[in-house]
């Protein structure tokens, strides 16, 4: 029997905001894999340790969740404009596909950093000490990401005082800024309604409708009233992702929200489009205890939201579906905006299963279009390890 030697392909696994993910150059990945198409996909997966039918991801580097089965492709962009282009593909964990419909938030901080260390940005451009903004074009969606990346003594500073709920340990601010998120056509809703009655089956809801935000910002996103489900808008990843059922009913929300944005056909084809839309739930302020013991006491937010990522309730908060907040807090109407309280609002603190993030975006009405200009939030990166992976040479 014949054994197949592995390969090794330079790596860098970094943890971005509240998820991690396997980083690579794209001159530095072999040469069948630096194009769009099944060797590329198949070699990703068989990095992160999928597809696994028993969901643990123990032969990769996969940690067995969808904010720890990620992937991320750099290179040094060819616009003027921009300093890297960045590719990010969500790996599925049990089933054999990577999907390319949307961007990480959360890993767009660690972006900046690594293209500063890896030389995707001009040298002239970083200073000694101080920060250096780093232009990112995000192939996925085609728009642009503004990381503002600290430096000291002439490298990426990555430890710092800066905490961020759903991250033990503290490390150094990243400012990341979301220009424009909604999509191409500028179509922030795309039914054009700011609350649409969404129609679902009867045994997800009773009545067979739900009052929906349905928003494309930064991701796009099915935003429900947890009340209207049989939630408070306070629970914990145990509460739902326990529950076979709850599941279900939330991934058939997923589904039909995907056909009313436009995005799919038919519901059967949400099976195969994982990362997009989100759905997610969204409550008045009220207290409860975080995930690590944390009293969040309602006084200090603005409201509740869940959301649910590759099938699971999220442990803390998806830094694209942060964006898609933000923007549906910042125009009156949207459920969002009305679980916050309704009015004008430039920025909100939402509790989240591990804690708050404040988020904040600029909202205008242009020519009867509701127009984002950008979406705020600061996150934190840093690298965990760096050097080789390997995998069988007859992996793709």
């Amino acid at each position: 029997m014949a054994h197949v030697p592995q390969i090794r392909i330079p790596a860098t696994y970094m943890r971005g905001g509240t998820s991690k993910g396997v980083f690579f150059r794209l001159d530095d990945l072999p040469e069948a894999a630096r194009k769009p198409g099944e060797a590329r996909d198949r070699l990703l997966m068989r990095v992160i340790g999928s597809p696994d039918p028993y969901q643990k991801q123990i032969d990769g580097m996969g940690g067995a969740t969808s904010s720890t089965s990620k992937t991320v492709i750099l290179s040094k962009s060819e616009s003027p404009d921009h300093d890297v282009d960045y590719l990010f593909g969500q790996v599925a964990i049990d089933k054999a596909f990577v999907d390319w419909s949307g961007n990480c938030g959360n890993l767009s901080a660690a972006v900046g950093p690594f293209a500063v260390a890896n030389g995707l940005v001009d040298s002239a451009r970083i200073p000694d000490n101080g920060v250096v903004e780093v232009r990112i074009w995000q192939v996925n969606i085609g728009k642009t990401i503004v990381c503002q990346v600290p430096i000291t003594n002439g490298e990426v500073q990555e430890t710092g005082d800066f905490e961020l709920d759903g991250v033990t340990f503290p490390a150094a601010e990243v400012p990341v800024a979301f220009k424009d998120p909604a999509d191409g056509e500028g179509a922030i809703f795309p039914t054009g309604n700011l609350v649409d009655e969404l129609e679902v089956p009867a045994d997800v809801v009773e009545g067979g409708t739900l009052k929906a935000t349905l928003i494309n910002a930064g991701i796009p996103t099915v935003f429900v009233n947890a009340d209207e489900i049989g939630y408070t808008g306070a629970e914990l990843q145990e509460a739902i992702n326990g529950d076979a059922e709850a599941l279900a009913r939330f991934e058939t929300i997923r589904a039909h929200g995907a056909v009313k944005m436009g995005l799919i056909k038919d519901v059967a084809e949400a099976a195969s489009r994982q990362h997009t839309p989100k759905v997610a739930f969204v409550a008045p302020p009220a207290s409860y205890s975080a995930s690590s013991g944390k009293a969040v006491e309602a006084e200090s937010i603005d409201l509740l939201v869940r959301a649910l990522s590759m099938g699971k309730l999220h442990h803390a908060m998806m830094g694209t579906a942060a964006v898609a907040i933000a923007s549906a807090a910042a125009i009156e109407g949207t459920l969002v905006n009305l679980a916050a309280g309704g009015g004008k609002r430039n920025a909100v603190t939402f509790g989240h299963p591990s804690g708050t993030l404040r988020v904040g975006a600029a909202a205008s009405l242009v020519d009867g279009r509701w127009v984002i200009d950008e979406a705020v939030m600061s996150r934190s990166a840093r690298v965990l390890m760096e050097g080789f992976v390997r995998i069988p040479g007859d992996s793709f």
